[in-house]
């Protein structure tokens, strides 16, 4: 299907509501969000030049063990607007982080307009989408709150495969809305594991508890 077509058949398609679409049940090898920035403060795609819209990034993997396909494959945030779509293939296992500013340049060669992912730091979503045949298919998602999207935080799986974590390395989160932050960096491109291990916090009274 060219791009065009598959494009409007999403928009159809999407019109009728995002959460609402039908839901891929997931199959071996199929593409999953692993972890993604909403609020950019540095130049993260390595430009030389800070953009708080060409800095955000999402990151995909491959949880296969064969190569993947990613025809198809496109990322909007929770207006359900196409902000970009894949091509090529991606390895077994592998990453691959697609920046804001790769979003806007496919925005403007697909005639969309050009906001980039558009992820708002006051909560949002992430939603990755498969467009196979009739069918617009939710694939994966992830709905994010404001302290998730300060500063130069991201939001990613743990390395196990597990649950979503808070990734504050560069800006602690001291608050209380779950879920907490792991004081571990962001890694785009990398494995969402921390290179030191988070020291947890203590009152001298408890210290002093514990060596008596």
């Amino acid at each position: 299907m060219r791009l065009a077509s598959w494009i409007a058949s999403f928009s159809l398609a999407a019109s009728l509501g995002g959460a609402s679409a039908p839901v891929d049940a997931g199959v071996p090898g199929s593409l999953q969000l692993n972890e993604f920035m909403a609020g950019p403060a540095q130049d993260w795609d390595g430009s030389g030049v800070f953009s708080s819209r060409d800095d955000e990034w999402i990151e995909v993997t491959n949880t296969g063990v064969t190569p993947l396909d990613l025809g198809g494959y496109l990322m909007t945030d929770g207006d359900s607007i196409p902000r970009y779509a894949f091509s090529g293939t991606l390895a077994a296992g592998a990453r691959q982080v697609v920046f804001g500013g790769q979003a806007t340049e496919w925005e403007r060669a697909t005639g969309h307009p050009a906001f980039g992912f558009s992820l708002a730091n006051s909560g949002d979503a992430v939603l990755l989408w498969h467009v196979a045949g009739a069918e617009t298919l939710l694939v994966d998602s992830y709905t994010y709150r404001s302290h998730e999207a300060a500063a130069d935080r991201s939001v990613g799986r743990a390395v196990n495969g597990g649950g979503w974590e808070l990734f504050d390395g560069l800006n602690p989160y001291t608050g209380s809305t779950p879920p907490p932050g792991n004081m571990c960096n962001p890694t785009p491109g990398g494995p969402n594991a921390c290179a030191v291990t988070p020291a947890r916090s203590m009152t001298w009274g408890r210290l002093k508890t514990m060596y008596r």
